[in-house]
């Protein structure tokens, strides 16, 4: 290991060692690397956005090619800035305006195409029992129309209606178990790598 991957190694791992000092109590050391990271992303971001946001969408296009219009978005983005001024906060409202209906035109379409095409696609397929592949597709159908069903409060859930409303409960309590797993598995995942690699960073050392 060279003398420059040392050091890098050795402030990652002192941070990260930082960050575990919280499992014992809230103390500087923690709250340091917070605002280290919170300070660096912030950083990182901010050149990330001018050289894929900035330079290839306004200043390439105005003066590299001529698109004089591209101005105008320009002067929008700028006029957001206003908002740290009491006198002139006012003008960001037109940005905030042009940026709301915009980007509500965009969003619309897309939800209703992923979140609801999509959904109701995905439950349009052959079923039966012949295979497993069918056999899949029928439990996907069921528990998606059992949990309409339970959302669906314009009549009592009594009866065979209260028993498929049931059914929807179960599963949504699989579906919401599952996500919850998932995002508990990515966590320590998380965990293992930040162990594994402090002990290849020890055993460098020594």
């Amino acid at each position: 290991m060279s003398s420059a991957e040392l050091v890098w190694n050795g402030l990652a791992a002192f941070f990260t060692l930082c960050v575990f000092s919280f499992l014992y109590k809230d103390n500087p050391f923690y709250r340091f690397a917070e605002h280290i990271v919170v300070g660096v992303s912030a950083g990182y971001f901010a050149i990330i956005l001018y050289y894929n946001g900035l330079v290839p969408k306004l200043i390439n296009p105005v003066f590299h090619q001529g698109k004089l219009h591209y101005i105008v978005p320009g002067l929008l983005g700028l006029l957001m800035w206003t908002r740290f001024s009491k006198k002139w906060s006012w003008l960001s409202r037109y940005s905030i305006a042009v940026y709301m209906g915009v980007a509500t035109g965009v969003v619309i379409p897309l939800y209703m195409y992923t979140h609801i095409l999509r959904q109701a696609e995905a439950t349009m397929v052959p079923i039966g029992f012949t295979s497993l592949p069918l056999i899949n597709n029928l439990l996907v159908l069921i528990g998606v129309l059992s949990g309409l069903v339970y959302f669906f409060f314009s009549k009592a859930h009594t009866g065979v209606f209260g028993a498929i409303s049931r059914v929807g409960i179960l599963v949504l309590m699989i579906g919401f178990g599952a996500g919850f797993g998932l995002t508990v598995m990515g966590r320590i995942s998380l965990l293992v790598d930040r162990i594994l690699f402090l002990r290849d960073y020890i055993s460098q050392l020594f």
